[in-house]
């Protein structure tokens, strides 16, 4: 029991310990940003997401640094993140949209389907489909055990039920883009594809700093990926980061 209690204590402690630390970094790197050291404040917000430690605000703080390093795509694809965590934040848009427009090159837009879905995050999804499957449930539930109030809630079922058809089929072609079609933005000021996943492959077509272009495969450390007018290349993963598409 004591051993116990002094392994709890000593978690508890280590704990105590990564979460100062982790401060400290945050800290560090704000002030690193606030005397326009964008670089040194970019590699501290990293080491604070190395961590383990994520936040819609750290990968906004992130990705300002990194825009303001001249790391186009490194930011674009931390805005991203933010985005994902905080989808409808006006600040984080608009930050994205305006790195995205400095972006040279081919580069894959946001259709304005995947802007909608994109506006309520995969757990938001969730929480909507169910609460209006189990309202659902309980107002047919309801309407059986009493047909006197079929009068009064027959409507009402009716139309959350169809609400909850298309809040579940919203959640399901969300979860399936999630889950199934990445996106690779470019993190490097130039890079060239290549026709096939090695080093001594010909080279296919340039890619540019900050491009968003859909993943088609991945092997042995190399990305397919496509460009707009549907020319396929491998790039290095070092290159890229990979990210869901929504």
């Amino acid at each position: 029991m004591k051993q116990f209690f002094y392994l709890f204590a000593l978690m508890l402690c280590a704990g105590r310990l990564l979460a100062a630390g982790v401060a400290d970094q945050f800290s560090d790197a704000n002030q690193y940003y606030a005397e326009g050291k964008f670089a040194d404040a970019a590699k501290g917000y990293e080491s604070v997401l190395s961590s383990g430690t994520v936040s819609p605000n750290l990968f906004f703080n992130y990705g300002d640094a990194e825009f303001k390093s001249g790391n186009l795509g490194r930011a674009i694809a931390a805005f991203r993140e933010a985005a994902l965590l905080a989808p409808r934040d006006a600040e984080i848009r608009a930050n994205l949209e305006f790195a995205r427009n400095q972006v040279q090159g081919t580069t894959q837009h946001e259709s304005l389907w995947t802007h909608w879905l994109g506006a309520l995050t995969l757990n938001e999804w969730t929480a909507l489909a169910a609460i209006a499957f189990w309202l659902t449930f309980a107002l047919f539930a309801a309407i059986q055990i009493r047909p006197t109030l079929k009068g009064a809630l027959g409507g009402v079922a009716r139309y959350l039920a169809i609400a909850a058809v298309l809040l579940c089929a919203c959640l399901g072609i969300t979860t399936a883009i999630h889950s199934s079609r990445q996106v690779a933005v470019v993190v490097m000021p130039d890079a060239i594809t290549r026709s096939g996943p090695f080093n001594d492959a010909q080279n296919a077509f340039a890619v540019h700093d900050g491009a968003e272009l859909p993943v088609l495969d991945r092997h042995g450390g190399w990305v397919e990926i496509s460009d707009t007018t549907g020319r396929t290349g491998w790039i290095l993963d070092s290159q890229v980061e990979v990210l869901p598409e929504i």
